[in-house]
């Protein structure tokens, strides 16, 4: 038994959550809108992590692990699903909050081939599990937002923010690749890493992130002054 990535997980937490009750953020008083998203997000991504686990397109390194499992899946697993989500939403508000709102213009044509080649590619590669899917939920997030919220991608914060959350996403996907705690099959990815993390990990983390604030901001409502 190891407690590593349980600490991990705890790491990941720990700041945010010994902040929620600042008064500056009021972290607290958006806990409706963060339940929803994490409740909703997070139980697509473990449907999809128990498929990939079961496929074998990914497994988990035991040495690593308490041996408790939820649904054949690591509890550690399903607590990334709390901590990051929890965590990574603080940010966006902390970045709302020190930040001017500023909208940018992303090009109708651009965006639509973004995601022509996402999804396109998605299933050219589809003999990757991994890749496809990461590539996909890309394109799928693209299509949600460009037509249900395109102000969220024209927002200048939301892009500040996603690459604010890629330095803490270096940080711990490096240690949980490198050690590793994480094992992909080669058959289901490129096999290109930055550092000891495969690139499709960068895919997924836009596209879990970006389904996070998504589903965030359709219950995020403005706070009433106390």
């Amino acid at each position: 038994m190891s407690f590593t990535y349980l600490l991990l997980n705890i790491f990941i937490i720990a700041i945010p959550l010994g902040l929620t009750f600042d008064t500056r953020i009021a972290y607290y008083r958006r806990l409706p809108a963060i339940v929803f998203s994490i409740a909703v997000v997070s139980s697509f991504f473990l449907i999809w992590d128990g498929i990939v686990t079961a496929r074998g397109e990914w497994s988990f390194n035991g040495k690593y692990l308490t041996g408790l499992q939820l649904l054949n899946i690591p509890l550690e697993e399903v607590l990334f699903f709390i901590t990051v989500p929890f965590s990574c939403l603080f940010i966006y508000e902390v970045v709302l909050y020190t930040t001017k709102s500023c909208d940018i213009k992303l090009p109708a044509p651009a965006m639509t081939g973004a995601i022509i080649i996402l999804l396109i590619a998605s299933l050219a590669l589809r003999h990757q599990g991994y890749t496809s899917k990461a590539l996909a939920s890309c394109g799928f997030f693209l299509v949600a937002a460009w037509v249900f919220d395109r102000s969220l991608l024209n927002s200048k914060q939301y892009w500040l923010w996603l690459g604010v959350c890629y330095v803490p996403f270096l940080i711990f996907n490096s240690v949980l690749t490198a050690l590793p705690v994480v094992q992909y099959n080669p058959s289901a990815i490129f096999g290109v890493r930055v550092f000891t993390i495969p690139i499709e990990d960068f895919l997924y983390n836009f596209a879990m992130l970006s389904f996070y604030v998504f589903l965030y901001r359709m219950r995020r409502q403005p706070l009433a002054d106390c």
